[in-house]
């Protein structure tokens, strides 16, 4: 059997709501008998998985391995995940780094075919750490299925103190962030943005996302964006504002309260 994640109503509410039962959610889905198959498989198999061939020939494997990145879409696109992974993210011109969103890049230095003469599968612990964003994954994929604010706001949460995290530059970050398709659909709706800013220049659309965040929230340093709290009021915009463009009342005392952010 498999459990269902769940909130009971939308906006903040239901944010709120999920964040005071995420872990005992997160438990009783993690414990899924589909998910516990498809996690020991990937354990007993991926040490024996030497080349990006040998993962795009596997469906099993390959399934754990994008849905671990948010691709799952992909599971077809053999050509493109398997030069993903062959080219590797060394060189400036391999796909994944001239590829715009980002996941695939971090596919791609997960597991190092194309970085090192080994690859990260045969480490003792890589079927652990895959397995772990694997469960993190789907979770937030099946909360996805009873409300998709709720799913775009957990991955937001655990992926902006990665991205900001680093010795890379601000602007690099930002780049980023940009790139990762679900925090940046959380961050334009925080920031009060049209998803039509995608059609500018790329540096203008950085101009752009920065201005609003110091406007709203004091600094367009993503470091302090993520601590200090700032984090929470991110994803408490969020959270009313998508659901406010899908027919809540905009009028409720939540939104009027964010609105003074």
């Amino acid at each position: 059997m498999t459990f269902q994640p769940f909130v009971p109503l939308g906006g903040l509410a239901g944010w709120r709501f999920l964040q005071n039962t995420v872990e005992t959610q997160r438990a009783a889905h993690g414990d899924g008998a589909v998910l516990q198959r498809d996690l020991a498989y990937f354990r007993e198999n991926i040490g024996s998985v030497a080349t990006a061939e040998d993962l795009v020939s596997d469906f099993r494997l390959l399934s754990v391995a994008l849905g671990a990145f948010g691709l799952s879409e992909d599971i077809n696109a053999h050509f493109l995940i398997r030069t993903v992974l062959e080219e590797g993210t060394i060189a400036p011109d391999a796909l994944a780094n001239r590829l715009s969103d980002k996941r695939y890049r971090d596919l791609s230095r997960a597991f190092g075919f194309g970085d090192f003469d080994t690859p990260n599968t045969q480490l003792s612990d890589f079927a652990d750490r895959i397995a772990a964003r694997y469960k993190e994954q789907r979770f937030e994929v099946d909360m996805g299925r009873t409300s998709d604010t709720m799913r775009l706001a957990l991955t937001a949460q655990r992926e902006l103190p990665a991205i900001a995290a680093g010795d890379a530059s601000n602007r690099t970050k930002w780049f980023t962030l940009m790139g990762t398709p679900p925090v940046r659909k959380v961050m334009e709706v925080a920031l009060g943005l049209p998803t039509a800013i995608g059609t500018l220049p790329i540096d203008k659309q950085l101009e752009v996302f920065q201005e609003r965040a110091r406007a709203l929230f004091g600094t367009d340093d993503l470091p302090q964006l993520v601590a200090e709290g700032r984090l929470d009021r991110i994803l408490d915009r969020f959270t009313a504002l998508d659901d406010s463009a899908s027919g809540v009342n905009v009028t409720s005392p939540a939104l009027v309260l964010l609105r003074g952010f």
